[in-house]
């Protein structure tokens, strides 16, 4: 029977220069990457509907997100 590995076995580790950033909890931290593309998505469609010529670019990215909703409420 295997250990079950420790969290800083888990963690990621970026150094930058001389300062360190360590991710833990990798699946919060997708959560919380993916809440905030879907809050740009909705921005940017928003954004696009003020622009007459991208009206339809704006709804296709309303659809993406409104997918990427979608995927994770049925993964959830």
């Amino acid at each position: 029977m295997r250990a079950a590995p420790d969290s800083s076995e888990r963690d990621i580790d970026i150094t930058l220069g001389k300062d360190e950033l360590v991710i833990s909890h990798r699946y919060e931290t997708a959560i919380l990457f993916n809440d905030f593309l879907i809050a740009l998505w909705f921005i940017l469609g928003s954004a696009f509907f003020l622009i007459p010529g991208l009206v339809t670019a704006g709804a296709w990215v309303f659809l993406i997100a409104s997918i990427q909703f979608l995927i994770i409420w049925a993964n959830g």
